[in-house]
């Protein structure tokens, strides 16, 4: 990934629709970095989960952060793309607990979102 992708992938991240107030992207900080070779992942870039990516999972078992339907569903919508293995193997319980706090976050209908802020 060059300099300026990485850059445009940050800008992303932040992006909100403001007429709806819809966020497709969501950054999370890792405290335990993954070590990919000489790669270290710091942070992770969720995207908001369209239907293909939510195919053959329970919506429940999103919501509740089912750890088996984590290691699905976040493949399909991190960058950098994380696989099933290295979910399992070498992502931290509170890693993978922010990450799946997000995703349960974007499955949330806006006027419940407001009742919480």
């Amino acid at each position: 990934m060059t300099q300026h992708q990485s850059e445009t992938n940050q800008a992303v991240a932040v992006k909100e629709d403001t007429e709806s107030g819809r966020t497709d992207f969501a950054s999370v900080q890792l405290d335990y970095p993954l070590k990919r070779g000489k790669t270290v992942v710091e942070s992770v870039t969720i995207r908001r989960p369209n239907a293909g990516a939510l195919r053959g999972l329970s919506l429940i078992d999103v919501v509740m952060m089912n750890v088996t339907t984590l290691q699905k569903l976040l493949p399909r919508i991190t960058e950098p793309a994380l696989t099933e293995v290295e979910i399992a193997q070498h992502v931290d319980p509170a890693d993978l607990a922010a990450m799946g706090a997000e995703v349960a976050g974007f499955l949330v209908k806006k006027k419940d979102k407001q009742a919480f802020q």
